[in-house]
């Protein structure tokens, strides 16, 4: 009896020192997952800063090219080697992180992209993105945020962050916007593996044998939960049933959770330039 007495106590201290490290284990990586977020706010702003820069000089350099046509009918390959030719020559645009450039006309209506397949021609860009009527109007910069009409999207629902400049005559007039943008989940993707080559560089840095975390970076609004192509569903609703938006209305907001029997510690901040109630949060979990 003496001997089973014992072995009861001694199993419940072992649970309890397991259950005790899971806590400081998911305690520690949601310190982790503050300092990532931190970091990944900073990059997001420096990669909209880059087309806050180069779009407005994009928008005159590509006047300049259209100038040289006018005249002419506008020619959608055209077009296309324009916007690449001034996506090469802008350094911020060289270097930003858009997914896409498109020429759109004085209506607003979709002339050509930059990509090989061109699923914009032809639709309405104002109408997805109503903020980019100031730009008709002539406004030098415009973001904001949609839905582009008719886009599939196999990892799930998602939107896009835009920014448009105006495209004008020797005159003044306008010949039409320049529009540039990504996706909420591409630029979670490119969070992602930009944390991740930071964590690696840590390591190595640092000289030790530690092994990365396993984690994810989210996009976030009022609406969803926008993660990488690949990320589990689960750890998507998991942060969408927290209600991201309210737990950040004050600041940084940050806690630890449970998903599928994996202690994660976790972190969510707003980026206003972004755009409203639009934010980014991270999912951390070490090993």
């Amino acid at each position: 009896m003496l001997m089973f007495v014992r072995a009861l106590w001694l199993s419940i201290l072992v649970a309890g020192a397991l259950t005790l490290g899971c806590k400081d284990k998911a305690k520690i990586s949601e310190e982790a997952a503050r300092a990532d977020v931190g970091e990944l706010v900073t990059l997001a702003n420096e990669d909209v800063a880059e087309i806050e820069r180069g779009l407005p000089e994009g928008g005159r350099k590509m006047a300049t090219e259209l100038r040289k046509d006018a005249g002419k009918e506008i020619d959608p390959q055209r077009v296309r080697s324009i916007l690449r030719k001034v996506r090469q020559t802008v350094p911020d645009l060289a270097v930003a992180k858009s997914t896409f450039f498109v020429f759109a006309d004085d209506k607003g209506i979709a002339v050509r992209n930059d990509l090989e397949q061109d699923t914009m021609a032809g639709k309405d860009l104002v109408g997805a993105y109503p903020a980019l009527k100031k730009v008709l109007s002539g406004d030098v910069y415009v973001a904001t945020n949609g839905q582009f009409p008719g886009a599939s999207i196999p990892a799930g629902s998602d939107k896009e962050w835009v920014a448009g400049t105006p495209v004008k005559k020797d005159d003044g007039a306008l010949i039409g916007i320049l529009v540039t943008g990504w996706s909420y989940r591409r630029f979670a993707y490119h969070l992602q593996d930009s944390l991740k080559r930071i964590l690696q560089d840590r390591i190595t840095r640092e000289g030790e044998n530690g092994k990365l975390p396993v984690f994810y970076v989210f996009v976030f609004d009022r609406e969803a939960v926008y993660g990488a192509r690949g990320t589990p569903a689960v750890n998507e609703k998991t942060l969408a049933d927290m209600n991201l938006v309210d737990k950040t209305a004050q600041g940084l907001g940050h806690g630890t959770v449970t998903i599928t029997d994996r202690a994660f510690g976790w972190a969510a901040a707003r980026v206003p330039k972004l755009g409203d109630d639009v934010g980014i949060a991270v999912l951390r979990s070490e090993i």
